[in-house]
């Protein structure tokens, strides 16, 4: 029978480099999230202002509207209530960026991410030179 292996140890060393991993991940997650999340979308860009003034004049229309005007004008107003609450939600998107900035370098490299794989995601190009994530040729080849 084979003796019992012994837990390894991890040393000091490795719990702090496993750490800032953890760091950079969280850091590098919170900025792309924000980006999916406030995407600026094709079109004229809408204040809160209008779309409240929208939703007030659909919860009008929507008194005296029956079958299938009343259906498009609920989904109107579901619509309405979800973009202002988006419009509401104030993500401070400088403090993510600067969090960001200080750590994509590295965990691009240590995650073998390259320039043009930020870019296809929708990281800005700015935003990438003030992290020092160089415009690189893509070779085809991966590691």
């Amino acid at each position: 029978m084979a003796a019992p292996k012994k837990p390894s140890k991890i040393s000091d060393e490795h719990k702090v480099k496993l750490a800032a991993g953890r760091d950079q991940s969280r850091s590098v997650a919170r900025y792309l999230e924000a980006l999916e999340t406030h995407r600026p979308k094709q079109g004229r860009k809408r204040s809160a202002e209008t779309v409240a003034k929208q939703l007030s004049a659909t919860e009008l229309s929507l008194k005296g509207a029956s079958g299938i005007t009343r259906l498009e004008l609920l989904q109107a107003q579901r619509d309405l209530k979800a973009e202002a609450e988006r419009l509401s939600d104030s993500v401070d998107i400088a403090a993510l960026e600067a969090a960001f900035v200080k750590v994509a370098r590295a965990y691009g490299e240590r995650k073998g991410i390259n320039y043009g794989t930020w870019r296809d995601f929708g990281v800005a190009a700015d935003v990438l030179k003030k992290a020092g994530i160089a415009r690189t040729r893509s070779t085809g080849a991966t590691k």
